[in-house]
């Protein structure tokens, strides 16, 4: 079975992509056109109509309408994941690779697999530029977007370091640059994450949860993160990962693994302590993210005869 473009599969391929970097495999020397996202998706590769879908997803509130397959020019015959849209920000970001079956290394190398972004403009999103956070000539594959205000955090395997390690870039001048180490302590084995103000929520297989990947908390004193705290109110026996809290901090998002694939859990906020989460979609649905409208966007992966053909990105607009 194809490694879903999760955190859990994009983790473990920047690992092995990491190891790739380490053993010295760079870029030739000669200049080489940068391809297309359209360019790059095999010739062979068929987009897959909602219609056609085996594994449709499931809405389980009254809140949402149901989920589409968002319009634009976002999604592609090939794989589109990991949605997130700032706050204060009317952009859209995501992770893209043409092709989900290729090789590791062949993504390193195929020159649109990583960061995409979308601008929102005249009620719609706009073709989305690949966001470029390495110096030229350096191989790296970036993914694992948190962006708030002018401040990007992002994972990646790349060329001067071993595994996979968390940056930061600025966005300044139009553009992210600026872009640095940022890892946490190494013992808090901190995956895709979510910031708000003093708080930092993530999801890890840190030692004394619940089982599999649980939820965790980190508090900001003084400028130095604390020792992480298991939310065991949203955390079960099964996966959870992809935390995103609103802009109020009244409501946390998550994915579950439920009867096999992801679906999207939300737990609210009251009193200060986080309630028994409820879930919201099912069915090969991960990893979402509201938008200043609270619309809900998430991944959809297409899969028949167990075999992952491709990965959209969905949204279920508020009533």
């Amino acid at each position: 079975m194809p490694i879903l473009r999760t955190l859990f599969g994009k983790l473990f391929l920047c690992l092995i992509l990491a190891l790739i970097v380490a053993s010295g495999c760079g870029e030739p020397e000669e200049a080489v056109e940068t391809p297309t996202r359209q360019g790059a998706i095999p010739a062979g590769a068929v987009k897959i109509p909602p219609a056609s879908d085996v594994y449709p997803p499931v809405l389980h509130s009254s809140e949402f309408q149901e989920p589409v397959s968002l319009p634009g020019p976002v999604n592609t015959a090939g794989a589109e994941d990991s949605p997130f849209v700032p706050e204060g920000r009317q952009e859209f970001y995501f992770f893209f690779t043409p092709d989900p079956s290729i090789p590791a290394e062949k993504q390193l190398l195929d020159g649109v697999t990583g960061i995409w972004c979308s601008q929102w403009r005249d009620g719609q999103w706009q073709e989305p530029e690949r966001v470029n956070l390495q110096d030229k000539g350096k191989l790296a594959l970036d993914g694992c977007t948190f962006v708030s205000g002018n401040l990007m955090y992002f994972c990646s395997a790349r060329e001067g370091y071993t595994d996979v390690h968390w940056f930061t870039a600025e966005f300044q001048d139009g553009r992210w640059q600026n872009w640095t180490n940022a890892d946490f302590p190494e013992e808090f084995q901190v995956g895709e994450l979510h910031i708000r103000g003093d708080e930092l929520y993530y999801h890890s297989s840190y030692a004394g949860g619940k089982g599999g990947t649980d939820i965790w908390m980190m508090k900001r004193v003084n400028g130095e993160w604390q020792n992480p705290v298991n939310v065991a109110a949203v955390n079960s026996a099964d996966n959870e990962g992809m935390p995103f809290l609103t802009s109020d901090g009244l409501e946390l998002w998550f994915h579950r693994f439920y009867l096999g694939s992801p679906a999207i859990f939300r737990s609210r906020r009251v009193n200060g302590e986080w309630q028994q989460p409820e879930m919201m979609v099912s069915q090969f649905a991960g990893e979402p993210t509201l938008d200043w409208e609270g619309n809900l966007y998430f991944v959809h992966h297409f899969y028949k005869d167990s075999r992952m053909l491709e990965a959209d990105i969905y949204v279920a607009y508020r009533k």
